[in-house]
C-alpha cells in the first residue's frame, strides 16, 4: 500500500484507478495470509478501502462452497462494541464483491442477492439498521469495479456486465428491491460507456425510474469526485451543472465519496462549505453527518465533528445525519 501511495503521487493515471489497484493488493494479501483481521489492519483506510474489499473477494474466490453461516461469521470480528463501524462497513461491502464473484458476476443469481439480503439479519450492537449491511453488500454487486480490477475473473462470467444500447442496464433488469443499491453505482457504467460525458450521464439518470432518480444523481456525485481527483471546488462546479431538482442529490453523493476515499472529513467539510448557500446545500451536511456516524462510535465524538459546520442550519443537518438527538 505504501508503494501504491508513492505511485499515485507521481502518476495521475494510476491515481485515477487507485481503488481498483488497491482491490488487487487485497486479493494478493489474502493469498499470503488468511488472517482477515490482521490483513484489514495492514490495508488501512486509503482509496475507499479497496484493499479490504479485495481481501473479502479473495476469501470467496478461494472456496469451492460457502454456507450461509460462514458468510454471517465472516465479518463477526468487526462487530464487537469496541470495533470500528467503518471497518465493519468495508467488510460487508467487500462481501458484495465476493459473493458476485462467487456467482460468476450474475446479478440475477438469487443465491447471491438473497445472501446479501440475509446479512441484514446479523445481529450487531454497532449498526443501527439492518438495511445498512444489506445495502452495502448489494451496493458492491455492481459492474463498477469488475472490468477494471478483475478482468481475469470476468473470463468466467456469462452475465453481460454492460449494454452499450442501454445506459441503465443492469439496473433496468433488476427487481425493484435492488434498484436503490443498483442505482447507487449505475453512473459508473454510464460514464464507462459515454467516455466520461457527465451531461449525458445526467440525462440518463433522468430516465431512471422516478423513485431512484435521486439515488442515480448521488451516484453521479460520487463519480464526479473521481473525475475531479477529489478537488472540492471542481466537484462543486460539476455538481452545479445538474438540474436544480437533482443538484442536492449530487452534493449528497459527492460529500460521502470525499469522506470514503480517506476515511477523513476535511475535504467533505470544504466541499459542503462551498455549496452551503446553494439550494439543497444542507443536504451536503446531512450526508457528511451520515459518514461521521459510521466513522465515530460515540455521540460526543460525532457532535464535535458536526460543530465544525459552524452555521446553525448546517450543524443541525449534520447532527440529523449523524443520528444525534435534537437539542432541547
Amino acid at each position: 500500500m505504501a508503494t501504491l501511495d508513492a505511485i499515485t503521487r507521481a502518476d495521475v493515471d494510476a491515481a485515477e484507478h487507485a481503488h481498483e489497484y488497491a482491490h488487487g493488493i487485497g486479493i494478493e494479501a489474502y493469498g499470503l495470509s488468511p488472517d482477515i483481521q490482521a490483513t484489514f489492519a495492514a490495508c488501512g483506510d486509503g482509496y475507499s478501502s479497496g484493499c479490504r474489499h479485495g481481501v473479502i473477494q479473495a476469501y470467496f474466490e478461494s472456496r469451492d462452497a460457502v454456507t450461509q453461516s460462514e458468510v454471517e461469521a465472516l465479518c463477526q470480528p468487526f462487530k464487537s462494541a469496541t470495533a470500528s463501524r467503518w471497518v465493519l462497513f468495508q467488510c460487508v461491502h467487500g462481501m458484495g464483491h465476493g459473493l458476485t464473484m462467487y456467482r460468476g458476476h450474475d446479478l440475477r443469481a438469487r443465491s447471491a442477492t438473497a445472501t446479501c439480503s440475509r446479512t441484514g439479519g446479523i445481529a450487531s450492537r454497532v449498526t443501527a439498521a439492518r438495511s445498512w449491511k444489506r445495502d452495502q453488500c448489494d451496493d458492491a454487486a455492481s459492474p463498477r469495479d469488475h472490468a477494471a480490477a478483475h478482468g481475469h475473473h470476468m473470463a468466467m462470467a456469462t452475465f453481460k456486465a454492460m449494454d452499450p444500447a442501454d445506459p441503465l442496464y443492469p439496473c433496468s433488469i433488476m427487481a425493484d428491491r435492488y434498484l436503490h443499491a443498483c442505482y447507487q453505482m449505475q453512473t459508473s457504467v454510464m460514464l464507462n460507456l459515454n467516455h466520461g460525458d457527465m451531461a449525458d450521464a445526467a440525462r440518463s439518470c433522468e430516465r431512471a425510474p422516478a423513485q431512484v432518480r435521486p439515488v442515480c444523481f448521488q451516484s453521479l456525485g460520487r463519480d464526479i469526485t473521481s473525475y475531479t481527483a477529489r478537488d472540492p471546488q471542481k466537484s462543486a462546479d460539476m455538481c452545479d451543472k445538474a438540474r436544480e431538482p437533482y443538484r442536492p442529490a449530487c452534493y449528497f453523493g459527492a460529500a460521502k465519496a470525499l469522506v470514503d476515499w480517506t476515511a477523513t472529513t476535511e475535504s467533505a467539510f470544504t466541499f459542503c462549505r462551498i455549496v452551503a448557500a446553494q439550494p439543497g446545500g444542507p443536504t451536503c451536511y446531512q450526508a457528511l453527518g451520515e459518514e461521521i456516524a459510521t466513522l465515530l462510535a460515540t455521540t460526543p465524538e460525532r457532535e464535535e465533528q458536526c460543530l465544525r459546520a459552524q452555521e446553525p442550519q448546517a450543524v443541525d443537518a449534520c447532527r440529523r445525519g449523524a443520528g444525534i438527538p435534537p437539542s432541547r
